[in-house]
């Protein structure tokens, strides 16, 4: 751990860590988090049944503006230059699974994008589908898959991936 950036200075006081000197690299970082639901809201989604419309689209336009705005929710991440943002969404019998995948040419990484993506996609999905069923419950929110930068290429045991599955985009 010593060798990573720490967002502490020589005083102990919070700052954001300086990245100029870092070469741009091509990033990526993929994150997946789930909606528990009840299968009647599952059915309801996939049938057109929502009383507030497409829900998986708007889900996925909030997943790619949260992304786009994480530097100006999370203190101390850099505002990035995303070059692409994708939101899937499975909807299985009795959950909705977001997958994000951001994708950036920069000097840091983009983990917290990903990650930000997904919570926003989620908690958005709840927000459309609340009055419908209050008992869902958002959870797993967690780091797939990220390539670029110093610290390589990381892979979660275990994973299988959205996009391997049969999702409803």
């Amino acid at each position: 751990m010593d060798n990573y950036p720490n967002h502490l200075n020589e005083r102990g006081e919070v700052h954001m860590v300086d990245v100029g000197q870092k070469a741009p690299t091509e990033r990526m970082a993929r994150a997946r988090g789930i909606l528990r639901a009840s299968p009647q809201i599952c059915e309801a989604v996939l049938s057109g049944r929502v009383p507030k419309g497409d829900v998986l689209a708007v889900s996925r336009v909030a997943g790619i503006m949260a992304a786009k705005k994480t530097g100006d929710w999370i203190p101390l991440c850099h505002p990035l230059p995303l070059t692409g943002t994708e939101i899937r969404i499975e909807v299985g019998q009795d959950r909705f699974v977001v997958e994000s995948n951001v994708r950036t040419t920069a000097p840091t990484g983009v983990e917290m994008e990903a990650l930000t993506a997904v919570t926003a996609s989620l908690l958005t999905l709840y927000d459309m589908l609340k009055a419908m069923d209050r008992t869902m419950v958002l959870s797993d929110i967690n780091l797939v898959e990220k390539s670029g930068g110093r610290s390589g290429h990381f892979i979660r045991e275990g994973e299988d991936y959205v996009e391997n599955s049969d999702s409803h985009q």
